[in-house]
């Protein structure tokens, strides 16, 4: 590993592009991007760095990371436009990439989309039945349809040259909108280098030869760009570096890498990264079969246990629980689950059968059942936090409130009567509230053990099985202690926090191993016997899937991770995984691996004591609404905090929680400010910062911003990358969308500036940055048929250059910027970085009139109005994200436009039409009050049936200034005709008569 303090690079005295723009400060396709960071975000296991541990949620794109990273690296030239066409051929963005990223289209599916003139060249054909002799098809052109000639069948020719075949591929995505040919292709990360980029060397060296580059892989031209631009190769720095994306993705790069954290999970996911996935084939070799070695000793060990196998030899794969408790009004013990089916697919349910004499109830498991039977299974014995179960005819109801005893102490804490879990134990006691059941075991027939496809089969628990529970049970409390003392199974207690306070409070466990069951702690124990590192990481990995909070999946009948979503949640009934299933968690798949030939460092740290340097510090830091990992990892520490293997024992295995930075408090910016000094000082002058965050509220924009400033940074540019998502564990339209700063250090000396001096320095900057990119938008509209950049994008570049003249000063109205920066907030306050922002978005928002409405008409309407025709506007070109609605509302300071929207889900966002209005949200509300409220009224009426001069009538009675205002009226309702024609066609005749009736009226 390469140390902080290490030069291992030759470094030039004077780089020649030392002090030359990045590519990143110029230009930036942010919209392709988001489209491909989105297909990313979705790919689930498909993820190169998931195969670590899917519970670190917080990763960022690696293609984000990677487009970072070229940004930062690749020079602006005088040449804007092909400057973006380079970069997007280095991203596999442009045309031509699509063809080689292997999109899934048939020979069919592309001679409907071409035209082609001599198309037998590249296909061959087989026909059944067709009404047209061969000899006329060969006489054929593209575009063909399928069924146009009957029974035509068309395929590839074999000997069809690879760089052919992916140019007609490329041509038949060509009139797509760029996320559906993302979405038809493969991420670039999937395909081979040297196919994908092989062919865009030649002009990638002829646009930057000027500088001396030639190179012919992303490792050579970033070895070459850093020389040029730092004296040596580039090293890149992250001191949040969480799962270690950055890291990952900038070593792949070919930059050397410094990566540190304050959390050891992080630490050990970022060294996984880099030593793991970024491992030698040889390696990897070895790492494969040191795993298959612990595996093996595993299951030789549980098999010899007897503990899996029933009497006809068939294996358990998973192991259903759920709680029971007893009714406090009939004094019958209930099974706890909100649901008793266990497989969809199967037709498989549990079915409750009452023993009066025991006053409990046995569960039997029935398959292959009705769907009225899987239909009543659903309805479980937990519904709306209550217990309800039927017995003889009657249906008795409790709280689980009620149950646990919930109460509020003197201070106000909510409490309640569970007992507390001690530390010797792990499964409740006899007079407890909640206790704990086997109700089935799905089961791998003998016949199928060890083979790809098993038959499987669900049954009900027999007196054979309970007596091997009770005997892992009993292994368990013999060896608990030791195992605590050997640091095989945690002892660490839980502390209280956000998330992990419900734990005590729901079920009463205090202590980290008490998450797991007598069959989870014995068989994690086991695996944790093998030291190593790897398995150190898939013994983390499999906890996640294997604990007492993994819920149990009827649609795919398997227990799910706990962390997938960043909370402890407790469960009624949960699934345990029989070592076969384990596996499959603790397993670490290596087909995504990629050899790393860079130095790197990985080390645990507090990010304001760094002493490494870098080039380019990227990252993703905590911020106002972040995940509390100081909190949740802590589920992880615990496994390995007695004794870690090398070198994860160089580290401090606790969570740190008093030094984590988090909240969105005075000492959370102040902690900001000083890890951000602590970066600045650890750079050279023309090194920059890349700072990437998931912002919800504009109060987290403004934190941040002065965060930078008070760190001696200047804002360069920002850019906007939108990741919705329609997941529904995101509930209420939870929506996330990455902004990216990029900053430098600012010039030194001091710098005096007052309000009044430095607004019109804004507006100017604003508008010279906005018309210059609204210039680039034009040409390539022009050239390519779409424009670089949204008015998202526009927005965005609107607040970077307010802030970039705001953080170009050390002093402020008098007051020194880190004092300015770091005063604590007055509920209310309107601070200087607020008002600069809403001078630049007042500014950009003059400069964004959509196309076909008069600049007039923009200028005198309100925020509401802007809003409305906006995105009536956006709506044209198929944007249908909420996060576009959410930003221009901000923008144009609307605080209620959900007034407005039909719909506010999170990819099929849309506006209401005058038709969805109802009347009394056009009478005296926001919208309603304004000229365009009174035009949707007309619009109503008339698509009411009510006649022309009546409606005309009507809206001259409800505006007193009607004549002044008839330019307006008429440009408005002109200006919805148009862009509702093909949407909404009746709303735009309608729009269209108003428009004409305003027009040609006599005064």
């Amino acid at each position: 590993m390469l140390a902080p303090q290490q030069e291992q690079t030759l470094c030039l005295e004077a780089p020649p592009l030392k002090n030359t723009p990045a590519l990143l400060e110029r230009v930036f396709p942010a919209q392709k991007i988001s489209a491909e960071a989105q297909k990313e975000r979705k790919a689930g296991s498909g993820k190169t760095l998931t195969a670590l541990g899917s519970y670190w949620k917080g990763r960022k794109p690696l293609i984000l990371v990677r487009a970072l990273i070229l940004g930062s690296l690749l020079p602006a030239t005088d040449d804007p436009e092909t400057d973006l066409a380079i970069f997007e051929q280095l991203m596999a963005l442009d045309e031509a990439s699509f063809g080689r990223r292997e999109p899934k289209l048939s020979a069919a599916q592309v001679a409907a989309r071409i035209t082609l003139p001599r198309p037998w060249d590249y296909f061959d054909y087989s026909f059944k039945d067709a009404t047209v002799e061969p000899t006329k098809i060969e006489e054929l052109t593209f575009p063909l349809r399928a069924g146009d000639i009957p029974g035509l069948s068309l395929r590839w020719k074999r000997a069809i040259p690879l760089a052919d075949k992916q140019t007609l591929l490329a041509a038949a995505l060509k009139e797509l909108p760029y996320p559906d040919k993302v979405a038809l292709c493969k991420r670039p990360e999937e395909c081979d280098p040297a196919t994908l980029y092989g062919p865009i060397w030649d002009s990638v060296n002829q646009h930057l030869g000027r500088f001396g580059v030639q190179a012919h892989s992303h490792e050579e031209l970033v070895a070459q760009l850093g020389m040029l631009r730092f004296g040596h190769r580039p090293r890149v720095g992250d001191t949040f570096c969480g799962s270690g994306s950055i890291p990952f993705e900038a070593a792949r790069l070919g930059c050397e890498v410094y990566a540190s954290d304050l959390n050891p999970i992080a630490c050990m996911l970022t060294w996984g990264a880099l030593n793991i996935i970024g491992a030698s084939p040889e390696r990897r070799d070895e790492i494969a079969q040191a795993q298959q070695a612990v595996a093996a000793a595993v299951n030789q060990e549980i098999t010899a246990l007897g503990i899996e196998h029933n009497s006809q030899g068939d294996r358990a794969k998973a192991y259903l629980y759920c709680l029971e408790t007893r009714c406090p009004e009939t004094g019958w013990q209930v099974p706890l689950a909100p649901s008793w089916v266990i497989s969809k697919t199967r037709q498989v349910y549990a079915k409750l059968i009452p023993n009066p004499r025991e006053k409990r109830f046995e569960i039997d498991i029935v398959s292959g059942a009705s769907p009225e039977e899987m239909a009543a299974a659903e309805q479980g014995t937990v519904q709306q936090g209550q217990m309800v179960y039927t017995l003889e005819g009657k249906t008795y109801r409790t709280s689980i409130k009620t149950l646990r005893g919930d109460y509020r102490d003197a201070q106000g804490v909510n409490r309640n009567r569970l007992r507390q879990w001690e530390k010797h134990d792990f499964r409740p006691q006899p007079e407890d509230v909640f206790q704990e059941r086997l109700y089935s075991i799905q089961w791998i027939t003998q016949e199928t053990l060890g083979k790809s496809r098993q038959q499987t089969y669900f049954a009900p628990v027999t007196e054979e099985d309970r007596a091997r529970e009770r005997q892992v049970e009993q292994i368990v409390a013999e060896n608990l202690a030791s195992w605590q003392e050997q640091g095989l199974v945690p002892d660490m207690a839980i502390e209280p926090g956000k998330e992990t306070t419900r734990l005590q409070r729901e079920r009463g466990w205090r202590y980290w191993h008490q998450l797991f069951n007598a069959r989870q702690l014995l068989i994690s124990s086991l695996f944790c016997k093998h030291r190593h590192p790897v398995s150190a990481i898939c013994l983390l990995k499999a906890a996640d899937w294997n604990n007492r909070l993994c819920r149990w999946e009827p649609y795919w009948a398997k227990s799910q991770q706990v962390f997938y979503n960043q909370a402890l949640n407790t469960f009624y009934n949960y699934g345990t995984r029989a070592y076969d299933m384990h596996m499959q968690a603790y397993d670490l798949p290596m087909r995504r691996s990629q050899t790393l030939d860079v130095s790197n460092y990985v080390e645990m740290l507090d990010c304001r004591s760094i002493t490494a340097v870098a080039d380019l510090w990227i990252t993703d830091p905590p911020y106002g609404d972040a995940v509390h990992y100081h909190e949740i990892t802590e589920f992880f520490i615990a496994w390995l905090r007695k004794n870690p293997p090398a070198p994860f024992n160089e580290w401090i295995w606790d969570s740190r929680r008093a030094l984590a930075i988090q909240g969105a408090s005075d000492k959370f910016r102040r902690d900001m400010v000083e890890a951000y000094q602590a970066m600045t000082e650890h750079m050279p002058d023309n090194g920059r910062q890349c700072v990437m965050f998931t912002h919800q509220d504009s109060r987290v924009w403004s934190d941040m911003a002065a965060i930078f400033w008070a760190a001696g940074l200047q804002v360069i540019n920002a850019w906007y990358i939108a990741t919705e998502t329609s997941s529904e564990l995101k509930k209420g339209g939870y929506v996330q969308g990455t902004v990216i700063l990029l900053l430098g250090k600012r010039p030194p000396g001091q710098r005096a500036g007052f309000t009044p001096r430095l607004l019109p320095q804004v507006r100017k900057e604003v508008n010279a940055q906005i018309q210059d990119m609204m210039h680039l938008n034009a040409r390539t509209q022009e050239q390519m048929g779409a424009p670089v950049f949204t008015d998202s994008d526009l927005q965005m570049a609107g607040y970077a250059a307010a802030l970039k003249v705001l953080t170009g000063y050390t002093e402020i109205n008098g007051e020194e910027v880190t004092r300015l920066a770091l005063r604590p907030r007055r509920k209310g306050e309107k601070t200087v970085v607020s008002e600069m922002v809403q001078q630049a978005a007042a500014t950009a928002n003059s400069l964004l009139v959509p196309e076909g409405l008069p600049k007039a008409t923009w200028e005198v309407i309100s925020g509401i109005q802007r809003f409305y025709l906006r995105m009536v506007a956006l709506e044209t070109t198929g944007a249908s994200k909420l996060d576009n609605y959410q930003n221009f509302a901000k923008t144009f300071r609307v605080d209620n436009y959900q007034a407005v929207m039909a719909s506010l889900k999170p990819n099929r966002a849309r506006l209401k039409g005058a038709q969805d209005f109802k009347p009394r949200e056009l009478a005296g509300t926001e919208i309603g009050e304004t000229l365009l409220g009174q035009v949707l009224v007309a619009l109503q009426e008339l698509l009411g049936e009510k006649e022309p001069p009546i409606v005309m009538d009507n809206l001259r009675e409800a505006l007193p200034d009607y004549f002044q205002q008839r330019p307006h009226l008429q440009a408005m309702a002109q200006f919805l005709g148009d862009q509702l024609a093909q949407r909404r066609p009746q709303e735009a005749r309608a729009a269209e008569i108003i428009a004409s009736r305003v027009r040609n009226e006599r005064l």
